[in-house]
């Protein structure tokens, strides 16, 4: 399979083995490298959108794709609570976990993993974890106090 370095402004980025990598693929994969959380399609869609002036792209090639990478272990997705749209993050083999503001749904990402003291390989004996994701609700320092029906 294809696999290549592909100048990004001072970075360089590689691409995993496994896939055919398209100029779309490319594009979609340099848009989650570069995001600073995770983004749902549509966003991804019009990230690509102005890095190709609007060629080459139809939102049904961004769900193909993101499909691919989700079917390959590239991507995360993830639903968050009280959302039906999924948002997708690059798997750079670790994780991140999010506080989300109920009010303005700013994500903030955790410093560390709270799970990183517990063995959860040995929890429950008939079941072998690979993988865990967790997301704290409330309310982010700007949104506190803004909506007090929200908060009681």
């Amino acid at each position: 399979m294809d696999s290549g370095m592909e100048r990004n402004g001072m970075d360089e980025l590689e691409y995993p083995q496994g896939l055919k990598w398209t100029r779309q693929r490319k594009s979609v994969y340099r848009i989650l490298w570069n995001a600073e959380e995770p983004l749902n399609a549509a966003q991804i869609y019009h990230l690509a959108e102005q890095e190709t002036s609007g060629k080459d792209y139809a939102p049904s090639t961004v769900y193909r794709i993101l499909t691919a990478f989700e079917e390959l272990g590239l991507v995360e997705k993830t639903v968050w609570m009280g959302e039906d749209t999924a948002v997708y993050s690059l798997n750079r083999g670790s994780h991140t976990h999010y506080a989300v503001c109920l009010q303005c749904h700013k994500r903030i990402p955790l410093r560390s993993c709270p799970f990183a003291h517990i063995r959860l390989d040995r929890e429950p004996e008939d079941f072998t974890v690979v993988s865990h994701k967790l997301e704290l609700y409330g309310y982010c320092r700007d949104c506190v106090g803004t909506s007090p029906s929200d908060l009681t």
